[in-house]
């Protein structure tokens, strides 16, 4: 398995105006292309970005606020409030243009920097769907009796462990009532239940003290140590996990462009040193970008 991500732009969608609304289902205006969609949306975010993962790796993305992280995560899983253009490729097949179910089927997860309380679903409901859908079992599994139900619950409950969580979590309504720390130990619950091929958590880290990013860490360890299958790829703005965990690569974004890439080793400079000279770099690029888009008009 490999993940192959080739030239990706990202563009934020154009704020909707009166004209918008009143040309809504009118002509074909809705069956423009994704490049035309693109050319009309509102600003470019992310800038030809360029990446790879092999099985049972563990790459960073790293990048102060704002440098088009969550964008780039987004637009990976296929969320249709992003245009993209470019090649995101899993196991040889090409996913741009593929809608986020079709994706996640695939092997792609996305964890949520803030997920949402769904309200008369509960958790043990959601998750045993969830895994249906993605393994193709459908209606057998989620209606497939009381010995499917109690095996469906039995490893719920063993994964949920894991995660140090009470298993009456899992009769609670999705991410309602639970804690920052707990909404994002639903989201690695979710990973360890659907084991995808690619994993991207994006700053699954952000708000935690130094228990919960101890957790997390531990629960990635693991789970690298027994499934070599899955890649992960996590995106996040402070270098504390690394205390706990040894990335295979590390990349840092800024300004919506990869402009270094290297070990754990660049994590620990960044961790010292910050982000001015990369965000110093960025604005001196496009600045002469901009220049050079002035001249060519």
């Amino acid at each position: 398995m490999m993940f192959v991500v080739k030239n990706l732009h990202v563009w934020v969608p154009r704020k909707r105006g009166r004209e918008d609304e009143a040309g809504k289902g009118g002509g074909n205006g809705n069956q423009t292309g994704k490049a035309t969609e693109a050319a009309n949306a509102e600003k470019e975010i992310v800038h030809g970005v360029s990446f790879s993962l092999s099985p049972g790796s563990l790459s960073l993305i790293m990048g102060p606020n704002g440098s088009g992280k969550s964008s780039l995560c987004n637009a990976l899983m296929g969320d249709p409030a992003f245009h993209a253009k470019g090649s995101i490729r899993l196991d040889g097949a090409e996913l741009a243009g593929a809608g986020p179910d079709v994706r996640a089927k695939k092997g792609l997860f996305l964890s949520f920097q803030n997920p949402e309380e769904v309200e008369g679903v509960k958790v043990s409901n959601f998750m045993r769907r969830a895994v249906a859908a993605k393994e193709g079992t459908g209606r057998r599994d989620v209606d497939g009796g009381m010995d499917a139900l109690v095996k469906s619950h039995e490893r719920l409950l063993a994964e949920i462990k894991k995660l140090g969580m009470d298993g009456k979590s899992v009769t609670r309504e999705l991410n309602v009532g639970f804690s920052g720390g707990e909404k994002k130990r639903l989201e690695l619950l979710q990973m360890l239940m659907l084991r995808p091929k690619v994993a991207v958590l994006d700053e699954i880290d952000s708000g935690l003290d130094v228990d919960g990013i101890k957790l997390i860490a531990r629960t990635i360890r693991t789970l690298r140590n027994s499934d070599r299958r899955m890649a992960i790829l996590m995106v996040t703005h402070y270098p504390r996990i690394l205390k706990y965990l040894k990335p295979d690569a590390v990349h840092v974004l800024a300004g919506g462009r990869i402009v270094r890439s290297g070990t754990a080793a660049l994590a620990r400079e960044i961790e010292k040193k910050g982000y001015a000279r990369y965000v110093k770099a960025d604005a001196r690029h496009a600045g002469a970008r901009a220049l050079h888009e002035q001249e060519a008009e």
